[in-house]
């Protein structure tokens, strides 16, 4: 199954959310701007997590937000 079917299948947050912390960690690569990285990394440490987490964090909260209908 991919993220596109649970999308299309009209799945909750939930079932998001658990599809995406699934499966095995892969290396990601990319840049940023240095300012950017630190605010991040700084906001990561008052919440107790690594920059890593924080990141994964935010893209799972991103990519499981449900659609809302007007």
């Amino acid at each position: 199954m991919k993220y596109s079917d649970l999308v299309k299948s009209g799945a909750d947050s939930t079932e998001k959310r658990s599809y995406l912390a699934d499966g095995e960690t892969v290396a990601v690569a990319f840049r940023i701007p240095k300012n950017l990285r630190a605010a991040a990394k700084e906001e990561a440490e008052l919440r107790g997590m690594s920059f890593s987490a924080f990141a994964r964090n935010c893209m799972i909260q991103e990519l499981a937000k449900v659609e809302k209908e007007d």
